[in-house]
């Protein structure tokens, strides 16, 4: 039974999401700041990545909390809450990490712990509200994952370039992968009365949207590059334009649950492999 209930906590929580974010902060401070080894000595940045990763977890949990209707058409196999653990154990548990988590952040510095706790009100909002709403909600979680790596700035009190274009990336490729989960999760969302876009919008323009979106953040990073980083064509080609490319081409095919689930999955790959660019930068 406590085997149980540790899987489905892991299950619950998003694990593997939260190993990412945990990356994605220490790689930009060892490799964008150019701190190296040092991190693993700064108890600052391990209280830091503590503290987004609880706020994160408990982000999962209440949206679980109020999605179990919706959950049990879009992904039945995939709920925890109400079968492994109870709703009400569920809210306990993320009332304690999500407290946990800004009390970690004050401790860091008073303004880590106010965007922390801004950061719980906007995830419990989201869950309540803004994800039945088309665009906010998806936009709300976008700032968010931006956030979770420029938060590597405050920490340091800098304002470095590169810290701030890994942060925009990381906000696109959320943006396009949430709408794309949002097209996943018509038929739940539908049923229960969320007015997400593909809903109001229909499919097809809501994938002209994602084109927009993306080749807006294909020409930002050309510019930014050209201005900024002057990195050879190849990386870009390679670790950005190829797999975006794939992606497209795929948007434009895909209309069956399968596929947009499929399409959720290569965002999530695609936000990876620019986290893990970072070693080469």
């Amino acid at each position: 039974m406590r085997l149980i209930t540790i899987l489905a906590l892991f299950r619950l929580t998003r694990f593997w999401n939260l190993v990412i974010i945990a990356f994605a902060q220490f790689f930009a401070a060892a490799f964008l700041l150019d701190l190296h080894l040092s991190v693993f000595r700064d108890w600052h940045l391990f209280a830091l990545s503590i503290s987004t990763l609880l706020i994160a977890a408990a982000g999962y949990i209440i949206n679980d909390y109020y999605d179990i209707k919706i959950d049990l058409i879009n992904k039945p196999d995939r709920v925890v809450i109400g079968k492994s653990i109870t709703r009400r154990y569920a809210i306990l548990f993320h009332t304690f990490i999500s407290s946990t988590g800004i009390l970690l952040g004050v401790v860091v510095g008073w303004k880590i712990g106010a965007i922390n706790f801004l950061c719980v009100f906007l995830l419990w909002l989201y869950s309540n509200n803004l994800k039945r709403q088309p665009f906010i909600g998806n936009l709300a979680v976008a700032v968010l994952t931006g956030l979770s790596i420029d938060m590597i700035n405050l920490l340091y009190n800098l304002h470095n370039t590169l810290v701030i274009i890994y942060s925009l990336f990381a906000f696109f490729m959320t943006l396009v992968r949430e709408i794309v989960k949002d097209m996943e999760d018509m038929k739940g969302d539908t049923t229960f009365g969320c007015r997400t876009l593909p809903i109001v919008w229909g499919i097809r323009k809501t994938k002209n949207l994602l084109y927009v979106i993306i080749l807006f953040f294909a020409i930002e990073v050309i510019a930014i590059n050209k201005y900024y980083l002057l990195m050879p064509a190849y990386y870009f080609i390679l670790i950005l334009f190829f797999p975006l490319a794939i992606l497209i081409f795929r948007l434009i095919r895909a209309d069956t649950k399968k596929e947009f689930y499929q399409l959720s999955q290569l965002c999530k790959l695609i936000l990876l492999m620019g986290i893990m660019s970072m070693i080469f930068i």
